[in-house]
């Protein structure tokens, strides 16, 4: 297999990157956008809010010039729900109208595809208010009336649109204080809403193509041990499959299930919910991807103590020893064949290969890579230049093992890597940066907020015009 005799990528591959509107747009309380639970959120001390961002709200325009002289093919944002609708489930505003009519009409215009994520984390902190967001079914309603909104006002010019944003790390990670019902009485909520925007958008736009967008990823037994390898499964199941599975085949998996029986969780699941989710039928998966993910078996004992002894600890522990701990299930831990960023992130482009033919082996759908990229700290040096050879470096392999699972049989759409232009991101603030473009601000000065093309800019520009044929 590692002689493999790499086919070319489709003529008309996808190729582009991504943002979201909280961590790009800015803009947060202009021209009548409510609030979301992001404005409000709190950040880790020495880092930025969301409330500028990139100004991408009034910079756009330069913006989408900047990715059409990359060559762009496609460009994936979010629609912010607060925008459209402030309150979440009151009245129409037609400013966040007009704004993303704008936006989806400049890229048009300079033959760029828009992929559009209905919902990126930015739930209306009204509904926060109001009934608890996510944990009544009543987000499932105002869910499907925002999105029914959009596919009315851009459906006509958008034909690939995505759910929701990481369901799975939302319910991980990001559900914190909740107990096991209340964690995935929520996810329910939020698979019925996504069945729900997906029969939506084939009943209002028979021509287009919907999918969800959960992080994945191939999961590693840390050992050769049995337990080990049964930890791996479980834990694919409950961060990867459980999402994809409702999604594609409507219905949770049985070993899922059995898992919230032996813990005492019963989910409120009403007549006809299962009807639904079966009848919401993606034409697509896409997904993001930050690399592979090895656990090990942990006990229930041993697993409550770990979470313990991190959430004493907060920070970057607190966050990976939660999101890669199930007590009496698996751990995650540290794969000492993989090389990791300067944040901790793991490089694993061998991953990404095994995860999309894991994928495509089970659901045997189109797959379209949302996100994927390496964040570290830019250093702008004298002449406006940024030398980020790191990046083309994590890039090119990632680009590589996409060729490979091509060559594999995989049916790859395109490629949307994590990000477009710099943004904030959502623990390391402004510092941690991903882009191909240079936003010229730090944590607490805005500065000129200039765009500046990096190293890689010019570099994907190249893999673009090639496609995917010149990586060097």
């Amino acid at each position: 297999m590692e002689h493999l005799k790499l086919k070319p990528f489709p003529k008309d591959f996808l190729w582009g990157a991504s943002t979201s509107a909280y961590q790009v747009e800015g803009a947060y309380n202009e021209d009548g956008k409510g609030l979301s639970v992001m404005d409000v959120t709190s950040v880790p001390e020495g880092t930025t809010d969301f409330k500028v961002t990139s100004d991408h709200y009034h910079h756009y325009k330069e913006d989408v010039a900047l990715l059409a002289e990359m060559g762009f093919k496609e460009y994936r944002f979010s629609i912010a729900w607060t925008r459209i609708i402030p309150d979440g489930d009151g009245e129409i505003n037609p400013k966040g109208i007009e704004f993303y009519n704008n936006l989806i009409n400049e890229l048009v215009k300079n033959n760029i595809t828009p992929v559009v994520t209905l919902y990126h984390f930015d739930l209306p902190q009204a509904l926060q208010d109001k009934y608890g967001g996510w944990s009544s079914r009543q987000c499932i309603k105002d869910y499907e009336r925002y999105v029914r909104v959009c596919f009315e006002n851009f459906g006509d010019r958008v034909h690939y649109w995505l759910t929701i944003n990481e369901q799975n790390m939302m319910v991980i990670y990001q559900s914190g204080g909740m107990n096991l019902h209340e964690k995935y009485q929520a996810n329910h909520h939020m698979l019925l809403a996504q069945a729900r925007a997906m029969i939506a958008c084939h009943e209002m736009l028979p021509d287009a193509k919907i999918a969800p967008a959960p992080n994945i990823t191939v999961v590693y037994p840390a050992s050769s041990s049995p337990e080990d390898y049964l930890a791996s499964m479980d834990y694919d199941q409950l961060r990867n499959r459980m999402y994809l599975d409702v999604a594609v085949f409507g219905k949770y998996p049985e070993a899922f299930m059995e898992y919230l029986n032996q813990r005492g969780v019963d989910l409120d699941i009403e007549a006809g919910d299962f009807e639904t989710l079966a009848a919401a039928k993606p034409d697509f998966i896409a997904f993001n991807y930050y690399g592979g993910t090895t656990v090990k078996y942990i006990s229930i004992e041993d697993g409550e103590k770990a979470m313990a002894e991190a959430k004493a600890k907060g920070g970057a522990a607190e966050f990976m020893v939660g999101l890669m701990t199930e007590p009496g299930l698996a751990q995650g831990c540290a794969n000492p064949l993989q090389k990791r960023t300067s944040y901790g992130m793991g490089i694993d482009p061998t991953g990404l290969r095994a995860t999309l033919r894991q994928l495509w082996e089970r659901y045997h759908l189109p797959l379209l890579i949302t996100e994927n990229g390496c964040g570290v700290p830019d250093t702008l040096e004298e002449g406006d230049k940024v030398h980020d050879d790191y990046r083309i470096d994590y890039l090119r392999a990632h680009i590589r093992a996409c060729q490979e699972a091509i060559t594999d049989g995989v049916d790859l759409m395109g490629y949307s890597p994590w990000s477009a232009i710099d943004l904030v991101s959502t623990h390391q603030g402004i510092t941690k940066r991903y882009g191909f473009v240079y936003i010229n601000r730090d944590e607490f000065d805005l500065k000129d907020m200039r765009r500046i093309r990096k190293d890689s800019f010019y570099w994907y520009k190249k893999v673009i015009a090639s496609n995917g044929e010149d990586l060097d």
